[in-house]
């Protein structure tokens, strides 16, 4: 029986820690692992476009699965390309082992051909970044960098020389448990008694909340009850806050919406739970705030902090919930309902104006109607840019549903590789890219990856022949818009030509028909849908600093552009208030 060799000893470790694939694209440093997956059962490669695609596939993965999921590049170029993706998937906390292979050992730090130091470029993208110098170390790296991996949610990065991966493995595996789950963390008695003061002490509570309340639900809603308090969330925080949620008060920051801003400023104590919103402006500075996550190095970055508490959302409110005094006064909590109502009213009216006869197609338009055929269950991947605030606005979550992009990153490109991976994860699952022309454009290559991979994502496309958030930030700054213009391309047809399913809609009335008609296909489709440029409406009160750059200033309003089922959500909290 031939020997084991470096490459299949790291693949073999790879599939016990559960990862099922390797995106990447193939290279001559990278030969020896891909020909280990040929022959390891339970791993497939994925053959992608562009690496890029392959680190934004495999942090998708990660983020819709739980578990630990690889990408790999060849040495020098190849692996570079990792880098965008990575920072993705490393600042949406995702488990993700990336291979990053090497020139050949003896030649490193001579100048060779494509010699790059991936040892040194991953460093502020991961949490764990080594070089393999020889066959004997490359176990308790590799357990090493799943650990970091798993352990602190985020990027580890393995660079291994070609020659490396050839040579033979070390007879003698020091193996050992691999951790492929987090446990929970309960803060401290001290933090729990002190944050119990506090909100006894406070008339008017606040909850802010992030991606850090997945799986908290719940408990955040037997909270919010408790102490009578209106419930805001950031971008990240509204698949796993906003439904069944009579205290919704919308989203707080440069897309929000409803009266989350004012809640969060006119309470006596603000609870940030489990986010690390990153808009300073829109964080009050004369109310107490508490902070709890369960990453410490979050605390007190964004605000000053009153009382910071380390630990897990569900488990910290599962100690706090029965020890707070129940509050009855739900004076301050109906005032932000009602407003927050008030706010929702004045907005929907932007895309409800004759939107069914409007051409070129209103964008709120399309998000509506894609909310409404999509499944229950489906998951949406949304480029930055125009598709973040159309996700924002219209996506109904209901606990089952995901939404997945580069909300912390802020790259353009990711939703058509996101995609890729959230579909890779289960192909049984509805999943649609909300691309913008200017996203899907930059990575189009790796729409070829759906066909070759038949994998049956659905592309809608919001096309509006520009780069609408650059638009926006020129016109707000005062400046004349400018390069930001892109030839009117008929992206169906070129769906077509590459053997899926496409489909050009131009007129409102084709929207859902369109729609339906790529659900029902069984593979790849793409609906290249011509949208109003001009759909924004700017409130004349804006200042230029308050987006400039998404750097942000002072502000509560930016966008007015509906709010699609979101209205219809408020009312109905509101009508439930109780009466005297």
């Amino acid at each position: 029986m031939a020997k084991q060799n470096v490459a299949e000893q790291f693949i073999e470790i790879l599939v016990r820690s559960g990862v099922q694939r390797l995106y990447g694209v193939v290279g001559d440093s990278l030969n020896p692992v891909v020909d280990a997956i040929r022959r390891t059962p339970g791993i497939d490669w994925v053959h992608v476009r562009h690496e890029e695609a392959a680190a934004f596939a495999a942090g998708a993965e990660a983020q819709i699965t739980g578990r630990l999921t690889a990408c790999a590049g060849s040495c020098g170029p190849g692996n570079l390309h990792l880098i965008n993706g990575l920072y993705d998937a490393h600042r949406s906390m995702a488990p993700v082992l990336a291979l990053a292979s090497h020139i050949p050992s003896s030649e490193i730090g001579l100048g060779f051909f494509q010699e790059t130091h991936p040892d040194r470029l991953f460093q502020e993208c991961s949490h764990y970044c080594e070089l393999i110098s020889s066959p004997q170390q490359m176990p308790r790296v590799l357990q090493t960098a799943i650990q970091h991996a798993v352990g602190r949610r985020g990027v580890s990065v393995v660079a291994l020389p070609g020659d490396l991966a050839s040579e033979p493995a070390p007879e003698k595996l020091a193996e050992h448990t691999l951790v492929t789950t987090r446990p929970t963390v309960r803060p401290g008695d001290t933090e729990i008694d002190a944050l119990v003061r506090m909100i006894d002490d406070a008339e008017k509570v606040t909850l802010f909340c992030g991606s850090g309340t997945a799986g908290a639900h719940a408990e955040v809603m037997q909270f919010a009850e408790r102490v009578k308090a209106p419930v805001g969330h950031a971008l990240r925080g509204k698949e796993w806050i906003q439904y069944d949620n009579p205290f919704d008060v919308g989203m707080s920051g440069l897309l929000g919406y409803g009266a989350a801003y004012e809640a969060t400023h006119e309470c006596d104590l603000l609870l940030l739970l489990g986010t690390d919103f990153p808009y300073r402006a829109f964080l009050p500075d004369d109310v107490k705030i508490a902070q709890v996550d369960v990453r410490a190095e979050h605390l007190g970055r964004r605000s000053k902090l009153d009382l910071a508490v380390w630990g897990d959302v569900r488990e910290t409110l599962r100690c706090l919930t029965p020890r707070v005094r129940p509050k009855t006064n739900r004076k301050f909590l109906d005032k932000m309902l009602k407003k927050h109502t008030d706010a929702l009213e004045g907005v929907v009216k932007a895309y409800t104006r004759k939107v069914e006869k409007h051409t070129p197609v209103h964008p709120e338009y399309v998000a509506s109607v894609l909310d409404e055929l999509a499944d229950d269950d489906a998951v949406f991947t949304v480029d930055t840019g125009m598709c973040n605030v159309w996700a924002a606005r219209y996506l109904t979550p209901n606990g089952r549903r995901r939404i997945i992009g580069s909300f912390n990153h802020g790259s353009m490109a990711n939703a058509l590789p996101q995609a890729i991976g959230a579909q890779q994860a289960d192909r049984g699952r509805q999943v649609v890219s909300m691309s913008g022309d200017g996203g899907f454009s930059m990575l189009m290559g790796d729409f070829l990856t759906l066909v070759q991979q038949d994998l049956p994502v659905k592309v809608v496309l919001f096309n509006n022949s520009s780069l609408g958030m650059v638009e926006l930030e020129m016109m707000v700054a005062g400046l004349p818009s400018y390069g930001t213009d892109h030839h009117h391309t008929d992206f169906a047809a070129i769906a077509r030509a590459a053997g899926a399913h496409g489909v050009r809609v131009e007129k409102p009335k084709h929207l859902a028909g369109a729609l339906k008609d790529a659900f029902k296909h069984k593979g790849p489709a793409l609906v290249d849908v011509v949208t109003d440029p001009n759909a924004l409406s700017i409130p004349p009160k804006i200042k230029a600093e308050m987006v400039t750059g998404f750097a942000l200033s002072a502000g509560k309003i930016v966008l007015d552009g509906g709010v699609g089922r979101m209205l219809q959500m408020a009312r109905s909290n509101l009508r439930n208030v109780p009466r005297p």
